[in-house]
């Protein structure tokens, strides 16, 4: 006789862009509960979760190539609005749901939410939290987070942060749970590669200036024909037209095609991981990448040429061991990080990576054991936040009381191909208008 296979974990993700949705896929993965030894015997076998992807309609909504990138897998994806993603979780049964969002989306859907779960007592599990390193605007993301069941911080640091702030202003800290970033992974790094290979890990918004990037580009391709037997190749994040978790004005595509570069350098996308498996040397202004780099021992740099600013994010690794310029690089310079700092940023490749979610799971275990789940009760209400909830609110088609405004986008399941046509032209528009039309500008209200 087979064996009964119990209920299956239903997990919603509902994501921006491509970076959050990565982060939330492999998120939801990680911290799906365990069942015990005892719970699975012979007679109730566990059922594999089920994930269902959504992806917010807006300016950062990932291409199917964005998506293949990522390389992770759902059993079901659709792209919605912020409205009939609401209509889908009144009407449907999940037991957790991951926002990964923005810090206004996030607090826009958790006021939906409240909303539309206010007669029901099964409500999922919520869980949202951040992509990577939090260098900014720490107070304004993580109480417009505040409300979720729970709040990750990726390491210990941030944990504590997290913890500060809530208790700082009189809002309940207890959501902020551990973890670390869900993304790490990989054969630590074992020795250098033929030919030696440096990565520069570009940003799509960090720095921001045409002058800056031009002499980020500049250093970099100047390595490549300093040493003519190493490989030197420029990450990038997305390609022209597609946009990221942030705006990218001026993408070094387009500021490569005026360099005459050796033949040693080149442009790469693709996964992350895919090519820290090829890197002797990882350099980057403040990206995520640094940190994937670490937990690998990969050999590291955060470059100080800049300065070392809160505007950049270079600021959070201070301590960290890895701040050197590109005239160290360039005279061989090795940087050795700091065991402590790296310990606290949760990326340590020893032992302790395998435990980092078990916290977390047990908490949304312990949550799906309850019979019932109190309502959703966001630090921001009416009340406390007259003047800034309704603006945030309403950007998602959403009045103060997170019932949908009149004129909202209506449901639209299955947009049919002349519909799906117009989309894809208005954010080729948009793109476009922000890449070139809104840099010329720019420039000429400097004249």
């Amino acid at each position: 006789m087979p064996a009964s296979t119990t209920k299956p974990t239903r997990i919603a993700v509902l994501a921006d862009s491509d970076t959050r949705w990565k982060w939330g896929a492999l998120t939801a993965d990680r911290i799906v509960p365990v069942p015990s030894a005892e719970a699975v015997t012979a007679d109730a076998a566990q059922a594999a979760p089920v994930l269902d992807g959504f992806l917010l309609r807006g300016r950062a909504t990932p291409t199917p190539r964005q998506l293949a990138e990522v390389g992770v897998h759902a059993d079901s994806l659709r792209e919605v609005t912020a409205v009939e993603f609401l209509r889908t979780m009144a009407q449907e049964s999940y037991d957790v749901l991951v926002l990964a969002l923005v810090g206004g989306g996030v607090q826009a859907m958790l006021h939906g939410l409240k909303r539309v779960w206010e007669d029901r007592a099964d409500r999922p599990v919520v869980v949202t939290g951040y992509v990577g390193v939090v260098y900014e605007k720490l107070a304004d993301g993580l109480l417009l987070r505040h409300g979720a069941d729970l709040v990750l911080a990726n390491s210990r640091q941030d944990a504590e942060r997290f913890r500060a702030v809530y208790d700082g202003v009189g809002a309940d800290s207890s959501a902020v749970t551990e973890v670390a970033l869900p993304f790490l992974g990989g054969a630590p790094y074992e020795g250098e590669h033929d030919p030696y290979t440096v990565v520069f890990a570009a940003q799509p918004s960090v720095p921001d200036s045409r002058k800056d990037r031009a002499y980020l580009l500049d250093r970099l391709v100047r390595h490549a024909r300093l040493h003519p037997e190493r490989e030197v190749l420029l990450k990038l994040r997305s390609k022209p037209g597609e946009h990221t978790t942030h705006i990218e004005e001026l993408p070094y595509q387009k500021l490569a095609q005026k360099l005459d570069p050796p033949p040693n350098f080149r442009l790469v996308y693709g996964n992350m991981g895919e090519v820290l498996d090829r890197t002797d040397l990882l350099v980057t202004v403040s990206s995520t990448a640094a940190l994937e780099s670490l937990h690998r021992r990969v050999p590291t740099v955060v470059l100080t040429d800049l300065g070392i600013r809160e505007a950049l994010g270079n600021h959070h690794f201070v301590g960290s061991g890895c701040l050197a310029s590109w005239d160290q690089l360039d005279a061989g310079h090795r940087p050795v990080p700091d065991p402590g700092w790296v310990a606290r940023q949760g990326v340590e490749a020893d032992g302790e990576y395998a435990t980092a979610f078990d916290a977390a799971r047990e908490r949304i275990a312990k949550l799906l054991a309850a019979d019932a789940l109190p309502p959703l009760t966001p630090y921001y209400t009416p009340a406390t936040a007259p003047g800034y909830l309704p603006g945030i609110l309403a950007r998602h088609h959403l009045g103060p009381d997170g019932t949908p405004l009149p004129g909202a986008p209506a449901h639209d399941k299955d947009p049919g191909p002349v519909r799906q046509m117009v989309r894809r032209a208005a954010r080729g528009a948009y793109r476009h208008g922000v890449q070139r039309v809104a840099p010329v500008i720019r420039r000429m209200g400097e004249l």
